[in-house]
C-alpha cells in the first residue's frame, strides 16, 4: 500500500482546466517526480493532498488517512512547500518559524539551524524586506525544520539563484537516502533527474506517463552522432531513409525510435571513424510527450 495515494481524482474547473480521473502511488521511501509545465494539474493535485482542497470526484490519502477528513493528524508528519508562498510580512523569518510550528503542532529541533546556515539566510530580517528568493528560503527552512517523514513539494527552487537550487536538490536528495517519501513537482528536469526514483508527467490535468525516469527515457526516440571520414559520405548518408541533421562537414544526428537495425546496417556502407550516442536528458523525453518539431 502506497503513502501517497491519490484515486481517480476528478476536479473540472471548465475549458480542460483541472484534474482528471488522476491515479498514482507514491511508495513508502520512494522520491516521485511529479513533471509538468504551468497550468498542467500539479498544483491542484497538491492542494487536494494538503486538504485544502475537496474532491469532486476520487479521493486521495496519505499513510492512510483521509487528506481532507485527517489533515489535521497529516500535519504533524508532513513538510510542504506551496507553489506560491504566502507570509505575514510584517512577521521576521525566525516569528514566522515559531508560527508554522505552533500552527501545525510540531517542535523543531537542530535542524532549523543547519538548514539556515546551508541556505545562507537571516531569519531576523522582516519578511517584507526579503527578496522573492530569501522567501523562498524561508519556505525550504519551515517545512523540512521538524524533519517529517513525509515531503510534498510544490515548485521547490522557483525564485532560487543556481547555488541554491543545487544546494536543494542536494538536500532532496539526502532526504531521499534518509528513506523519506517525497513527492516533487516541478518543470526542472535536473531536479528530477537527480532526486527522483519515478516519474509521473501529467499534461492537462491527465497523467501521460508513470515510470522510472531511465525506463522513460529508454522508451523514447534516440540520437545518435555519427562522424565520417569525408565530406562526401556525410553527403551520401544524409539521403538516406533515417532522419538526420548535418551538424558539420564530417559530422551528422541520426534520430531512430525502434529502427536500430536499420542504422547499423547503413553505417557498415560508409567510412565511419566515430559514433556517439548522447545521454537523453528528461527534457527530451517531456518534449516527446508534449509534441516537438523533431520529438528529440
Amino acid at each position: 500500500m502506497g503513502t501517497i495515494i491519490v484515486e481517480n481524482l476528478t476536479r473540472d474547473y471548465g475549458a480542460s482546466r483541472g484534474v482528471f480521473e488522476l491515479s498514482f502511488k507514491v511508495e513508502r521511501g520512494e522520491a516521485f517526480g511529479f513533471l509538468g509545465p504551468n497550468g498542467a494539474g500539479k498544483t491542484t493535485t497538491i492542494r487536494h493532498l494538503m486538504g485544502f482542497l475537496r474532491p469532486k470526484i476520487g479521493r486521495c490519502t496519505i499513510d492512510g488517512l483521509d487528506c481532507r477528513k485527517d489533515s489535521a493528524k497529516i500535519m504533524v508528519r508532513l513538510g510542504y512547500i506551496p507553489g506560491e508562498i504566502s507570509f505575514f510580512n510584517e512577521m521576521t523569518g525566525e516569528e514566522f518559524f515559531k508560527f508554522s510550528a505552533k500552527y501545525r503542532r510540531i517542535r523543531t529541533n537542530d535542524r532549523k539551524k543547519e538548514l539556515l546556515e546551508r541556505f545562507e539566510l537571516d531569519s531576523g530580517a522582516t519578511i517584507k524586506k526579503m527578496s522573492k528568493g530569501m522567501k523562498q528560503k524561508v519556505g525550504i527552512v519551515a517545512a523540512f525544520m521538524h524533519d517529517p517523514e513525509i515531503l510534498l513539494l510544490d515548485e521547490p527552487t522557483s525564485g532560487l539563484d543556481p547555488l541554491m537550487q543545487s544546494r536543494f536538490i542536494d538536500l532532496v536528495a539526502e532526504e531521499k537516502e534518509r528513506g523519506k517519501t517525497i513527492l516533487l513537482s516541478s518543470h526542472m528536469f535536473e531536479e528530477v533527474e537527480r532526486t527522483c526514483h519515478r516519474v509521473g508527467i501529467i499534461r492537462d490535468g491527465r497523467l501521460v506517463a508513470t515510470d522510472s525516469v531511465d525506463t522513460l527515457k529508454a522508451a523514447q526516440t534516440k540520437k545518435y552522432i555519427v562522424t565520417f571520414e569525408n565530406s562526401k559520405a556525410t553527403e551520401n548518408f544524409t539521403k538516406e531513409s533515417l532522419q538526420t541533421e548535418i551538424l558539420s562537414r564530417h559530422t551528422v544526428a541520426v534520430i531512430v525510435q525502434s529502427n536500430i537495425g536499420e542504422l547499423i546496417s547503413l553505417l557498415n556502407k560508409y567510412p565511419v571513424t566515430n559514433l556517439a550516442a548522447p545521454s537523453q536528458s528528461l527534457e527530451e523525453v517531456f518534449l516527446h510527450y508534449y509534441g516537438g518539431a523533431k520529438n528529440v
